[in-house]
Protein backbone atom coordinates (compact mmCIF):
# COMPACT_ATOMS: atom_id res chain seq x y z
CA UNK A 1 0.00 0.00 0.00
CA UNK A 2 1.67 3.25 -0.94
CA UNK A 3 1.57 6.02 1.46
CA UNK A 4 -1.50 8.27 0.71
CA UNK A 5 -0.17 11.91 1.62
CA UNK A 6 -1.29 14.86 -0.44
CA UNK A 7 1.57 15.04 -3.49
CA UNK A 8 2.33 11.37 -3.53
CA UNK A 9 2.89 9.51 -7.20
CA UNK A 10 1.20 5.94 -7.30
CA UNK A 11 3.29 3.22 -8.21
CA UNK A 12 2.76 3.35 -12.13
CA UNK A 13 0.11 0.61 -13.71
CA UNK A 14 0.82 -0.53 -16.51
CA UNK A 15 -0.53 -3.05 -18.77
CA UNK A 16 -0.36 -4.37 -22.15
CA UNK A 17 -4.42 -5.57 -23.62
CA UNK A 18 -4.02 -9.11 -25.94
CA UNK A 19 -5.56 -8.86 -29.45
CA UNK A 20 -8.49 -10.90 -28.02
CA UNK A 21 -9.33 -8.78 -24.80
CA UNK A 22 -12.14 -6.74 -26.91
CA UNK A 23 -13.85 -9.86 -27.47
CA UNK A 24 -13.71 -11.68 -24.07
CA UNK A 25 -14.67 -7.60 -22.16
CA UNK A 26 -17.82 -8.22 -25.07
CA UNK A 27 -18.64 -11.18 -23.32
CA UNK A 28 -18.56 -10.20 -19.75
CA UNK A 29 -20.01 -6.72 -20.16
CA UNK A 30 -23.04 -7.30 -22.80
CA UNK A 31 -21.11 -5.15 -24.98
CA UNK A 32 -20.98 -6.44 -28.50
CA UNK A 33 -20.70 -3.18 -30.41
CA UNK A 34 -18.45 -4.38 -33.83
CA UNK A 35 -15.79 -1.66 -32.97
CA UNK A 36 -15.17 -3.70 -30.20
CA UNK A 37 -15.36 -7.22 -31.73
CA UNK A 38 -14.80 -7.08 -35.86
CA UNK A 39 -11.72 -5.62 -37.51
CA UNK A 40 -12.95 -5.34 -40.66
CA UNK A 41 -16.12 -3.22 -39.56
CA UNK A 42 -14.24 -0.96 -37.21
CA UNK A 43 -11.93 0.11 -40.30
CA UNK A 44 -14.82 0.50 -42.47
CA UNK A 45 -16.33 2.88 -40.12
CA UNK A 46 -12.99 4.85 -39.81
CA UNK A 47 -11.34 3.62 -36.76
CA UNK A 48 -7.57 2.00 -36.88
CA UNK A 49 -8.87 -1.46 -35.91
CA UNK A 50 -10.84 -2.61 -33.27
CA UNK A 51 -10.98 -0.21 -29.92
CA UNK A 52 -10.74 -0.99 -26.33
CA UNK A 53 -14.52 -0.74 -24.48
CA UNK A 54 -14.18 2.61 -22.32
CA UNK A 55 -14.90 0.35 -19.35
CA UNK A 56 -12.21 -1.84 -19.44
CA UNK A 57 -10.11 1.21 -19.69
CA UNK A 58 -12.04 2.87 -17.00
CA UNK A 59 -11.57 -0.65 -14.85
CA UNK A 60 -7.67 0.07 -15.20
CA UNK A 61 -7.87 3.54 -13.57
CA UNK A 62 -9.94 1.14 -10.63
CA UNK A 63 -7.02 -1.09 -10.69
CA UNK A 64 -4.36 1.28 -9.81
CA UNK A 65 -6.49 3.11 -7.17
CA UNK A 66 -7.14 -0.39 -4.79
CA UNK A 67 -4.08 -1.87 -5.55
CA UNK A 68 -2.54 1.69 -4.17
CA UNK A 69 -4.97 1.88 -1.07
CA UNK A 70 -4.70 -1.63 -0.18
CA UNK A 71 -7.93 -3.07 -1.70
CA UNK A 72 -10.98 -2.66 -3.69
CA UNK A 73 -12.86 -1.61 -0.17
CA UNK A 74 -11.10 1.34 0.19
CA UNK A 75 -12.56 3.07 -3.62
CA UNK A 76 -15.32 5.25 -2.49
CA UNK A 77 -16.31 7.39 -5.84
CA UNK A 78 -14.61 7.48 -9.02
CA UNK A 79 -14.99 9.68 -12.27
CA UNK A 80 -13.54 9.80 -15.54
CA UNK A 81 -13.65 11.49 -18.23
CA UNK A 82 -12.69 9.01 -21.73
CA UNK A 83 -10.83 11.09 -24.54
CA UNK A 84 -9.46 8.60 -26.59
CA UNK A 85 -9.59 5.49 -28.10
CA UNK A 86 -7.71 2.62 -26.86
CA UNK A 87 -6.37 -0.39 -28.82
CA UNK A 88 -5.25 -3.80 -28.42
CA UNK A 89 -1.73 -4.73 -27.97
CA UNK A 90 -0.31 -1.32 -27.25
CA UNK A 91 0.50 -0.93 -23.48
CA UNK A 92 -1.37 1.06 -21.19
CA UNK A 93 0.26 3.17 -18.56
CA UNK A 94 -2.34 4.45 -15.59
CA UNK A 95 -0.32 7.26 -13.31
CA UNK A 96 -1.97 9.24 -10.55
CA UNK A 97 -1.16 11.99 -7.92
CA UNK A 98 -2.65 12.35 -4.58
CA UNK A 99 -4.42 16.17 -4.75
CA UNK A 100 -5.85 16.21 -1.21
CA UNK A 101 -6.52 14.07 1.59
CA UNK A 102 -9.68 14.97 4.41
CA UNK A 103 -10.99 13.12 7.13
CA UNK A 104 -9.54 9.82 6.48
CA UNK A 105 -10.47 10.27 2.49
CA UNK A 106 -7.91 10.71 -0.01
CA UNK A 107 -8.55 12.48 -3.63
CA UNK A 108 -6.64 11.01 -6.72
CA UNK A 109 -5.71 12.70 -9.65
CA UNK A 110 -5.57 9.75 -12.73
CA UNK A 111 -4.94 9.98 -16.01
CA UNK A 112 -4.60 6.78 -18.50
CA UNK A 113 -2.46 7.20 -21.51
CA UNK A 114 -1.75 4.77 -24.44
CA UNK A 115 1.09 5.79 -27.53
CA UNK A 116 1.22 9.18 -25.85
CA UNK A 117 -1.90 10.25 -25.90
CA UNK A 118 -4.55 10.45 -22.95
CA UNK A 119 -7.57 7.86 -23.73
CA UNK A 120 -8.68 8.98 -19.62
CA UNK A 121 -8.28 11.89 -18.12
CA UNK A 122 -9.64 14.59 -15.40
CA UNK A 123 -10.14 11.03 -13.48
CA UNK A 124 -10.73 11.82 -10.08
CA UNK A 125 -10.95 8.45 -7.37
CA UNK A 126 -11.79 9.01 -3.61
CA UNK A 127 -10.62 6.42 -1.58
CA UNK A 128 -10.43 5.78 1.98
CA UNK A 129 -7.34 5.74 3.72
CA UNK A 130 -5.99 4.43 7.13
Amino acid sequence: MADLIPGTELPELKTTPDRFLTVRYAGASGDFNPIHIDEDFARQVGLPGRILHGLWTMAQVARAQTEAAGGPHALKALSVQFRGMGVPEAEVTVTGTVRDVTDGVALIETVATQNGIEIIRNAVAEVEIG
